[in-house]
């Protein structure tokens, strides 16, 4: 483990429905957000129609030490270890900007994860796992995960001059514009060797890297997702990550990616919680008592935000509760980590987008213009169903053989 490792942090791991930090750390990060998200607010509606990323805003973040929120305290960031403060500090910041908060996510996750490899992957991924936390604490490094694919393989393979290329094509990367460095997932394919999983690191500069300028998407529309080429890149032996063999089942690997993912669900609990606010506040301004219909729409959206806010919650404590735990069977912690998070994805997939809808109804036909706040929470809510792990098909998969086998 290394030197400047410190015990784990100290947390409650009581329910809260996703209300309250659990750290101090979190605590932290919530007040630091508390300060931006008004100017984030005020600026949403002007970079939603416009599918503009706000790279002056994330300037702001990063000066607050904001963009090295996950990286420890002794590597220079803010310490924030807690997925389930994590996702509390995107639901402040998606009630504000949806877009905004799927960004800030990819950076977010980055810090996770790399302190993770840091602190227990092999012992030659340590050093490429300090220094790039070591950048992020000091707001040098911004770095983007870039996973789905755009119809073919991205390939990392050994080059006629002894090194090594990657070409490949991913979409969807979120803050792209920005990012310093990707995390590309690849296959590594050379001949006489077995297929396997690797996430090169790759910085922006890298020779045969493009980053595309088309962004016009339903949804998230601040966000910056656009795609990313490879084409030939130069990637050193030790930019790359291990994450083990291609084409068959490793259920220990679902802990990383719950660990980089599940922290997303706040976006889209804080997106039906502002859509709550926004027709409730409509509705209560109606003259004369409400109709039984708006009744039912207000409860009715109010309990099955209650049971969003708590079924995430348990899914992001249980999270923090196993992601340390690596001394027993590890491929039953990665189940134990994944199935709960992908309960409450489905939930989340379901019920948020639902109550956005019903908050449409109670607001009404004012609500269908693109100016209005719930149109564009509308469009954003649904980007949560074609989030991995898993989409809707994928998860039903993995659900079913867990409770099946």
């Amino acid at each position: 483990m290394p030197e400047e490792s410190s015990p784990a942090e100290s947390r409650t791991f009581a329910g809260g429905g996703l209300s309250k930090p659990v750290t101090e750390a979190g605590r932290r990060l919530l007040e630091v957000l508390q300060r931006h998200t008004p100017v984030i607010a005020a600026e949403c509606a002007a970079n939603d129609r416009t599918a503009t990323f706000p790279v002056h805003l994330f300037e702001g973040l990063r000066k607050d030490g904001v963009l090295g929120a996950t990286v420890p305290a002794g590597l220079g960031g803010l310490g924030v270890s807690s997925m389930h403060d994590v996702a509390l500090a995107l639901a402040e910041v998606a009630r504000a900007d949806a877009g905004v908060a799927l960004a800030l996510h990819m950076q977010f996750s980055r810090g996770l994860t790399l302190d993770f490899e840091w602190r227990h992957g092999a012992e030659r991924a340590r050093p490429l796992a300090e220094g790039l936390l070591r950048a992020m604490g000091t707001g040098e490094a911004v770095i983007c995960g870039a996973v789905k694919d755009t119809g073919t393989t991205t390939v990392l393979r050994p080059d006629d001059a002894g090194g090594l290329r990657l070409d490949g094509r991913k979409t969807l990367v979120s803050m792209a514009q920005i990012a310093t460095h990707f995390v590309v997932s690849a296959r590594w394919r050379a001949e006489g060797e077995p297929e396997r999983l690797v996430a090169p690191v790759v910085p922006r500069s890298a020779t045969g890297l493009s980053v595309t300028d088309d962004w016009d998407g339903m949804g998230m529309r601040s966000s910056g997702t656009v795609d990313v080429v490879f084409d030939g890149c130069p990637v050193p032996q030790e930019s790359v990550l291990q994450r083990g063999p291609a084409g068959r089942r490793n259920d220990a690997a679902l802990a990383g990616q719950t660990v980089s993912s599940i922290a997303m669900l706040g976006i889209y609990v804080g997106i039906a919680g502002a859509a709550r606010e926004v027709a409730v506040a409509q509705a209560a301004r109606r003259d004369g008592p409400a109709p039984a219909a708006v009744r039912a729409l207000v409860a009715g959206t109010g309990a099955r935000l209650y049971g969003l806010r708590h079924a995430v919650a348990a899914a992001l404590l249980e999270a923090d509760r196993l992601a340390d735990d690596l001394g027993g069977d590890l491929q039953a912690r990665g189940r134990a980590m994944m199935t709960p998070f992908q309960y409450a994805k489905m939930l989340v997939n379901r019920d948020a987008v639902g109550i956005v809808d019903d908050c449409l109804t109670l607001v009404g036909g004012i609500a269908y213009a693109n100016s209005h706040p719930l149109a564009r929470m509308y469009r954003d809510v649904r980007a949560g169903g074609f989030m991995h792990p898993y989409n809707f098909v994928d998860g039903v998969d993995y659900l079913s053989d867990i409770a099946l086998a």
